[in-house]
């Protein structure tokens, strides 16, 4: 008997290892059909919708993991959402990658795997039926659909919530077929607030527990705890609600835009056209317009008849056949928070969005299939024909996400009536320098919508690259009449009447966008140049460092401030900012030369020298540059630095490329040809540059030149005294 036992234990032992050996393959064998389809996007680009706000353009998520990223990522929101998570993921990959894109596809290629396993794993824990959930997991990481949520480096919300989702699955399963414990509960309670700090389309998972209640658990017998033990998950959701609308309230569509019945209608479609897409996923695009002048009626009444005929079979058989009103429930409930009801944004509906309400669909499916009476081999051959074809339009739809050019005009290919689309590939063309073709789209974007106040604007920068400077302005007005928050297009605006001299007019609209904006480094620059150049020094000084303080490796702002500081006097002070700008910015040929500048005027001539020469070799044929070597060369007080040959050239061709006509360039001229022995052609350029002086009212020119003359009519070269290099 203990041998027959022992045995016995052998091959349950057996059995055991058999059948985690075969989960084990499973989960590999999933992850290699997802490798295979999204392997190509880890040579991907970023996409300019929505990659820049989230990564590349976010300075404080390009820093990576910092303590002022972490603690903003939780008390604040971003781009019209909190998920504090999502934000601490994108900081980790920019600490591990950097800004290299493929790092941050990996990543989410990562989290999908992840995801897929956690589902197949959950399902068959679930229901225990091995092969149906591998299915269910095999078509959901392999679907079309699921490209835009794992090819698009901003959905990192998606495949991160997706595995708290997950997750929490299999907390609750386990919670749910143990004893009662506070830990096993906590567990769940807690997992579900770290999904929703990913993305708070999980508000609706409290539900989906309730579903998997009925089935495949089978605890209905008591209803009214069930609900009791929601409530603190309710409760979570409750509160990821309020943040969520009080996070989107300005991206939200006003009734007035979008009119209720109309957004009715289009939720009814909606409901009915992912489920077409995923039996027919062809035509996917990024980004599918709202249709404004409504939908076809036989086209909504069509989707709530079939609305209305899915969800009474799904009733009719909710005893023999549970799973079908499970997973139809877990769709539609899924669904509701971006069915479009509260719009957010212009899209009609999008594919990111089947990304865990389709699942209630797949199971749904799967258990019908399998309840059919056909032989294992056809069911077999039909499952792995279904993957096999979803595999190469998974495959061909990564293609698409190649670069933004790719994918957007995929997406008009796939679409009509698209501003969005026109906008977004001429901001990609715009950026590889095809401005005209640019322009072209936008405005193609502004017939479909003359109301799309960035393509106004998009359309403003482009015109400003062609220098049409008056077209550009009408464009940024128009962009500030449509939008009035529109910080960009107030700063542009601004620059431009800068550049025709309408100083206040430019002032005014700075100071707007940082109304609107505050902490807009390149507009606080903006006004402390304007500042700058009306004489308010210290007000221009307060606006450039506040600039620094937002962007550190502002260049030319650390440029200005030490204008601003030589030209107050404060040298030293002037000094530290050119060398900042230079430690940001090594070839600025500007700073060095006002470099230069500040040390020539602190009387420091060899750092003045060698600051010349290396601005000069950025700028050979700069005669501001060439003026201010030529006279260090000629009348430095210190003989080993004096060059009279080489000066005399410096100085010819500063005053070829003035023209003869720069009394400054005649100045040094004449020294440079007084140092070399020259001395009637010393006179005579000497002479020239005191009438020019003379001519343009600048009396301390006139004087030392008074002085340098009788230096030249006595046969003398002029050197400056000791510890002066001043002209």
């Amino acid at each position: 008997m203990i041998r027959q036992k022992s045995t016995v234990n052998i091959r349950v032992a057996a059995a055991g290892w058999d059948e985690r050996w075969r989960v084990l393959a499973a989960c590999l064998v999933l992850a290699g059909m997802t490798l295979t389809v999204f392997a190509r996007t880890l040579t991907q680009e970023f996409i300019n919708f929505d990659d820049d706000s989230y990564v590349y353009d976010n300075p404080l998520v390009a820093q990576g993991l910092t303590l002022k990223g972490i603690v903003r990522a939780f008390t604040h929101s971003h781009s019209g959402n909190w998920h504090p998570l999502t934000w601490l993921s994108h900081m980790l990959d920019c600490q591990l990658y950097g800004l290299h894109p493929s790092g941050h596809h990996l990543s989410n290629v990562l989290l999908h795997i992840a995801t897929v396993s956690a589902l197949f794993l959950v399902l068959r824990r679930m229901t225990g039926a091995f092969w149906r959930s591998a299915f269910v997991a095999a078509v959901f990481a392999i679907h079309p659909l699921r490209v835009e949520s794992v090819a698009w480096v901003a959905e990192r919300k998606d495949v991160l919530s997706g595995l708290f989702f997950m997750l929490t699955l299999g907390a609750y399963v386990r919670y749910a077929r143990r004893a009662w414990s506070w830990r096993n509960y906590g567990l769940v309670i807690f997992l579900l607030a770290m999904g929703l700090m990913c993305k708070p389309m999980l508000v609706t998972l409290p539900v989906v527990l309730l579903l998997l209640d009925y089935w495949p658990l089978h605890r209905v017998a008591s209803p009214g705890r069930l609900v009791m033990e929601k409530l603190p998950l309710l409760a979570l959701s409750a509160g990821s609600c309020v943040l969520t609308l009080s996070a989107q309230n300005e991206a939200m569509s006003s009734t007035a835009s979008i009119s209720l019945p109309l957004r009715l209608a289009n939720a009814l479609a909606t409901c009915m056209i992912y489920p077409g897409q995923m039996v027919w996923p062809a035509g996917l695009a990024v980004y599918y317009p709202f249709p404004r002048g409504g939908l076809p009626p036989w086209e909504v009444a069509l989707a709530g008849t079939l609305l209305a005929g899915i969800s009474a079979a799904a009733w009719a058989q909710r005893r023999k056949q549970p799973w079908l009103l499970m997973g139809w429930a877990w769709y539609l409930v899924m669904l509701l928070p971006v069915i479009g009801i509260i719009q957010v944004g212009g899209q009609a509906h999008a594919d990111r969005y089947t990304y865990l309400p389709q699942i209630g669909i797949y199971v749904a499916l799967t258990w019908l299939a399998a309840d059919l009476r056909v032989s294992r081999m056809i069911f077999g051959s039909l499952m792995a024909g279904v993957l096999a074809v979803l595999m190469v339009c998974g495959w061909k739809q990564t293609a698409y996400w190649q670069d933004s050019q790719t994918l957007w005009r995929h997406t008009l290919a796939c679409t009509t009536g698209n501003d969005v689309a026109h906008l977004n590939l001429g901001a990609d063309l715009a950026r590889r320098g095809d401005v005209d073709e640019a322009i072209t789209h936008y405005r193609k974007a502004l017939e479909t919508n003359p109301g799309n106040a960035q393509a106004h604007f998009n359309l403003g920068n482009s015109l400003r690259k062609k220098a049409s400077i008056g077209q550009a302005i009408a464009e940024y007005q128009m962009a500030l009449e449509i939008n009035p928050h529109h910080a960009q297009a107030c700063n542009n605006l601004g620059t431009l009447l800068f550049q025709e001299g309408q100083l206040q007019d430019a002032l005014t609209q700075f100071q707007k966008a940082l109304e609107i904006q505050p902490d807009y480094a390149e507009a606080h620059y903006n006004l402390g140049l304007t500042l700058h150049k009306e004489g308010h020094l210290e007000e221009a000084i307060a606006h450039y460092e506040k600039a620094a303080q937002i962007q550190p490796n502002y260049a030319e702002c650390h440029y200005n401030l030490g204008n601003v500081f030589d030209q107050q006097g404060r040298l030293d002070e002037a000094i530290v900012q050119f060398q900042q700008a230079l430690g940001i910015k090594p070839g600025y040929a500007d700073a060095e030369e006002n470099l230069g500048n500040a040390f020539l005027h602190k009387g420091n001539g060899s750092e003045a020298i060698t600051h010349f020469q290396k601005a000069l070799e950025l700028e050979p044929l700069n005669p501001s540059l060439q003026s201010n070597l030529a006279w260090l060369l000629a009348a430095s007080p210190d003989a080993s630095q004096r060059d009279g040959h080489k000066a005399v050239e410096l100085a010819r061709q500063a005053n070829r490329l003035t023209g003869g006509t720069n009394s400054i360039v005649l100045h040094a001229l004449a020294a440079a040809l007084a140092e070399d022995g020259r001395f009637f052609e010393a006179l005579d350029a000497a002479q020239r540059a005191l009438h020019l002086a003379e001519e343009q009212s600048n009396p301390g020119l006139a004087g030392q030149l008074h002085l340098e003359l009788s230096f030249y009519q006595a046969g003398s070269p002029f050197h400056l005294p000791a510890q002066s290099t001043r002209r």
